[in-house]
């Protein structure tokens, strides 16, 4: 439990930028700050509840209707708070989909940042590198019980498998 609570940490810590961006874009809408802020209560020794799920659907939904309305930042943003949540259920399965919750926060928000700056591939670049000093020694030791990131899943993949081998 205490690995799932760094990992989360870490993916809270890497998603919280991305709040901003969400609500520069949908202002009042605070279901991807919520999906943060409970998994951060989890991060912090709370039990790991059914609000943790909840929130990460609620975020999805909310990548989904800025996704709809063409705020495509803004969809990146929730996907990075959906990944953050979602965090606190990552499986002991060595499958390389679990990278997914352990560094998916961190390349959600890197994109959903480049989106911002106009689709600037040195601030997703820039924000990975942030995201790399952010982890800790559980974080990784983690990570490394895992496959590589998997292939795939656009420019938000090649964020995620750069940040994966940067901390490998």
């Amino acid at each position: 439990m205490a690995e799932l609570r760094a990992v989360t940490g870490y993916a809270v810590a890497c998603a919280r930028p991305a709040t901003e961006v969400f609500e520069r874009a949908r202002p009042g809408d605070r279901r991807t700050r919520t999906a943060i802020e409970v998994a951060q209560t989890f991060a912090g020794g709370a039990k790991r509840t059914k609000e943790i799920r909840d929130s990460a659907w609620a975020a999805h939904r909310a990548f989904q209707e800025a996704r709809d309305a063409g705020q495509r930042a803004a969809g990146e943003a929730a996907r990075a708070a959906v990944a953050a949540a979602s965090a606190a259920y990552l499986h002991p399965l060595a499958k390389a989909t679990q990278v997914l919750h352990i560094l998916g926060a961190a390349a959600h928000t890197a994109r959903a940042l480049e989106l911002e700056a106009g689709d600037d591939p040195t601030v997703g670049n820039t924000y990975i590198e942030t995201a790399r000093d952010l982890a800790d020694r559980t974080v990784v030791e983690v990570l490394a019980r895992y496959p590589n990131a998997p292939g795939g899943r656009g420019r938000v993949g090649d964020l995620l498998r750069h940040l994966d081998q940067s901390l490998r």
